[in-house]
Formats: C-alpha cells, structure tokens, sequence
C-alpha cells in the first residue's frame, strides 16, 4: 500500500485501464482464473453471430436471462473509489473493457467505454438504436416460454441454459428496416472503432502514468495500452488478483482485491 500511496501522489495524472475483476464483487462474472485462462467457453464471435441466425437465437437466449443481473448490478467498492480519486484529480482518464456502465453510475465521468455497453441495441444495417429495456421486453413477447427455463450468469450479460431448443427462439428484427440487431458491444472478433481507441491513446499520452486495474489484461485491445506506455517511458502499476499479461512490464503490482486495497488508498490519501 505504501508503493501505491506513492505512486499516486508522484504521477498526479493517471491513465486508468479496469478489467472484470472490477466488476465481479458487484455480482458480474469474469471470464478468466488466476492464471488468465478461459473458465468456460470463449465467448460468440463477431463473424458468426452477423452470418449465422442460429448463432443469433442462441446469443440472445443466452442473453435474455443474462441482463437482467447487469441491469440490476450496483456499483461496489472499486468502482466508488476510482469515481472518488477522479473527483480528487488523480485521475485524468478512466477507460474500461467493461460493458456495464457502473463506473459512470458510481459517479465517474472521465470514462472510455473501449468495449461498448449493453445497455443499448443497435442495427447493423440502418444503425438505428434503441434500449436494451425496450428490446428485452420485445423478446420476451415473442418467446414467454423462455419464462420456465433455468440459467446460470456467466460473464458480459450471458448465461447458461439447459434444456432450451435454441432452434425455437424467435430473434426480434429492427424496427426500421428488418436489419440484425446487436448490443452495442464490441464481441470478440470485432474491431473498436478506430476513434474510440485514437481518443484513449490520446488521454494516455497526457497522462504521467498507468494503473490497471482488476483486468488480466489477456486481450490485446486492453493490453496495447500497456505497450504504449512502456514506449512512452511512462510507468505501469496493477491491482490484480492472478496473473496479468504486463507483469514483466510492471513498476509494480498488488495481487490484491481491487476494492479493497482501492478504498484504503482513498482513505489513507485523506
């Protein structure tokens, strides 16, 4: 805590990355164990789910029982710390692979949503969009017999289901033109879209240092930043419990709960 304490006060400009492990204590599953493998299947790719409806009636099946526990998350520790530190100027921006929005419902407004949010649709044909509140209701009118399954949560709004013939499952088109429709979010396979990441290297450059936070940092489109960091001269910390893809990289790291070694930073800052 006291090389934290210090990094803080040294680079008074922080260029901040979080992860899932930001998010599970708010209920939010992740995706990886403390060594950064899979704990379950990789998750739909992007090519699949725009070519194939099956892949579709699966996705959104899955993903019917899986908002719900995104849209009812809190905001925990973690996130109420990182909303504090930028309101105390240490942190001049935030971006997250997150797709939840609970930083910014903790109160951070500094904030890259480098993968998306859930809580919105768009159509990839006429790019019209609409809630994800809107869209949910729509799907359960076209399949009440989706009510009698049992799900699991699993990561990013997903979840797991036994017993469902996918095969049944009726996929709302747009509105507007009968195009597919997807969340916001940028799925695996699928490029963010270039001013997106262009802004965030943008605020990095500005910045005096990194922090990482609850992300092992496995996926490239986070770890880049890392990368041009190191490039920069600029130096990189993490909190993460397991294994990151930078740690060879790092100034130095806590293998720690985000929350909790968060909070005493904030507390002891004052």
């Amino acid at each position: 805590m006291d090389g934290l304490i210090d990094y803080v006060a040294d680079y008074r400009r922080l260029f901040v990355l979080t992860g899932a492990g930001c998010s599970t204590a708010s209920g939010i599953p992740d995706y990886r164990d403390f060594q950064g493998r899979w704990k379950q299947r990789q998750p739909v790719m992007y090519q699949d789910f725009v070519r194939s409806e099956a892949v579709r009636q699966r996705y959104w099946a899955r993903s019917f029982f899986g908002w719900p526990g995104i849209d009812h998350a809190r905001p925990n520790d973690a996130h109420h710390a990182l909303a504090c530190l930028e309101a105390r100027g240490h942190i001049h921006q935030l971006v997250t692979q997150n797709v939840d929005g609970l930083h910014q419902r903790a109160g951070s407004r500094r904030v890259t949503d480098l993968h998306g949010r859930l809580d919105a649709i768009e159509c990839l044909h006429c790019r019209q969009t609409e809630s994800r509140a809107v869209f949910q209701a729509v799907l359960q009118d076209l399949n009440p017999e989706l009510q009698a399954c049992i799900a699991i949560a699993a990561p990013d709004g997903d979840a797991v289901i036994d017993g469902l013939d996918f095969d049944a499952v009726r996929v709302p088109e747009c509105g507007q033109c009968g195009g597919v429709l997807k969340p916001t979010v940028i799925f695996f396979g699928e490029a963010v879209p270039a001013a997106r990441v262009t802004n965030a290297f943008r605020r990095l450059e500005e910045c005096d240092a990194m922090l990482v936070v609850g992300s092992s940092l496995m996926v490239f489109s986070g770890y880049r930043f890392c990368r041009a960091a190191r490039e920069q001269g600029k130096p990189i910390a993490a909190i993460n419990l397991g294994r990151t893809r930078a740690d060879a990289e790092l100034t130095f790291k806590l293998n720690d709960d985000c929350g909790r070694v968060l909070t005493s930073l904030v507390d002891r800052l004052s």
